[in-house]
């Protein structure tokens, strides 16, 4: 290239990636600041001017609402959990299981508890408007997330009282009531020993 031929821009986003970017960068900063981040903050933290922001979102309240929609979607869980590994035992794959759960309900809780610790009160269930129930689809989120755990017992099929799905619904739906009571619940692997060998030694 010559020093005269005109250089080639890097494509620009979409304006849904450039909201979705936006929201990433958002996400920490509200779980730390609630409602007190401001905009300027979360445009330094992207590295683009702050009238960006307000080029995809309305105003500071939409884009609070879509950061409460992104802290309450399940697919990036649904990803990690089809990612872990097949080559290891039974109680590792679910080991990794337990983890991504953990890590996205402490990720959602803290996001929504600091944003309703700071007065963002009476903006839908989740305190994300109306868009963020709107998107919220539980029964496909639980359906994706028991299909993905389902595969990980695959490998043992043969051996399971019961087909895959039920047995990874059982699995969820005691370990979200482990991570409930995590303070004064057993620990993880005693947990898991239970849940795989049951509770009589014999």
């Amino acid at each position: 290239m010559t020093e005269n031929a005109p250089r080639r821009r890097a494509p620009g986003m979409s304006p849904e990636q450039r909201r979705e970017m936006i929201v990433q960068t958002a996400l920490p900063l509200v779980a730390e600041h609630g409602t007190a981040v401001t905009t300027a903050q979360i445009a330094r933290a992207a590295g683009i001017g702050e009238a960006t922001i307000f080029r995809v979102f309305a105003d500071k309240d939409e884009l609070l609402d879509a950061c409460v929609a992104a802290a309450l979607r399940t697919e990036h869980v649904v990803a990690e959990v089809a990612e872990i590994p097949m080559d290891q035992p039974l109680a590792g794959r679910l080991a990794e299981v337990a983890a991504a759960l953990d890590a996205y309900l402490a990720r959602m809780g803290a996001v929504i508890g600091a944003l309703h610790s700071t007065g963002r009160q009476g903006r839908g269930a989740h305190g994300g408007g109306r868009a963020a129930d709107a998107g919220l689809d539980r029964d496909t989120a639980q359906r994706q997330l028991v299909e993905a755990v389902a595969e990980l017992f695959q490998p043992e099929r043969s051996e399971l009282r019961l087909e895959p799905e039920a047995i990874a619904s059982i699995f969820l739906g005691m370990l979200f009531t482990r991570t409930r009571r995590k303070e004064d619940g057993p620990a993880l692997d005693d947990f898991l020993e239970v849940f795989l060998h049951g509770a009589l030694t014999a």
